[in-house]
Order: C-alpha cells, then sequence, then structure tokens
C-alpha cells in the first residue's frame, strides 16, 4: 500500500510565494511519474504539473513559467513552487503519484487528501 501525503498549503497575498511538498511511503518497484492537480468547489480537478520518472516535465498552459515541479527521488517527495501567486490560485492542491509497485506489475496511481492554498489580500 502507498500512502500519499502532502504538506505547505496556507494563506498568502498575491505575489507570494509557496512551496508544496508531496511525500509517499510504502515500497515499491518503480516511479512512474508525481504530479500536482488542483481543484475548487463545482469545477473538475485540473492538471498543474507533473514529472515523469525520466526527469521529463509537462504544464498546464497556465502554469507554465509560474509553478515549478521538481522531485528528491531519494526522498520519495514532490515539490511543488510558485512565487507569483495570483488570486485564481486559490485551490486545494492535490497529489498523483504513479507508481509500479512490484516488477511486472500494471502501473496504479494513489492521490493524496490534498492541501489548501489561499491567495487573498
Amino acid at each position: 500500500q502507498v500512502n500519499v501525503v502532502e504538506s505547505g498549503g496556507g494563506l498568502v497575498q498575491p505575489g507570494e510565494s509557496l512551496r508544496l511538498s508531496c511525500s509517499f511511503s510504502g515500497t515499491i518497484f518503480m516511479i512512474n511519474s508525481m504530479g500536482w492537480y488542483r481543484q475548487v468547489p463545482r469545477k473538475q480537478r485540473e492538471l498543474v504539473a507533473q514529472i515523469s520518472g525520466d526527469g521529463s516535465t509537462k504544464y498546464a498552459d497556465y502554469a507554465r513559467g509560474r509553478f515549478s515541479i521538481s522531485t528528491d527521488n531519494a526522498k520519495n517527495t514532490t515539490y511543488l513552487e510558485s512565487n507569483t501567486l495570483k488570486l485564481e490560485d486559490t485551490a486545494r492542491y492535490y497529489c498523483l503519484v504513479t507508481v509500479v509497485v512490484n516488477e511486472g506489475d500494471r502501473r496504479v496511481s494513489y492521490w493524496g487528501q490534498g492541501t489548501q492554498v489561499t491567495v487573498s489580500s
């Protein structure tokens, strides 16, 4: 079983910076990808950024240039940073970890419970 935990959310002012962390525990064979999504009430969850096991990254158009995703594979941790937060970035941010638990298995994805980010003046 893989357990995913996010942290780092909070209340920030527009233009301020924030770093979210996502760590997972559990024995796995391989990390396929780790990603950040966000969701506001009554809307679908949307991708912010994703990083694959080979280090390649993908960003949503609105996130490109304002958000940065990185990983510390030794710690099974991924980070999402922004130094130009806007009011519209207010959302609950979720981490999605996709792994192969045992060699030869299919990929399995696990969500964390999310961390709230509120951008307000």
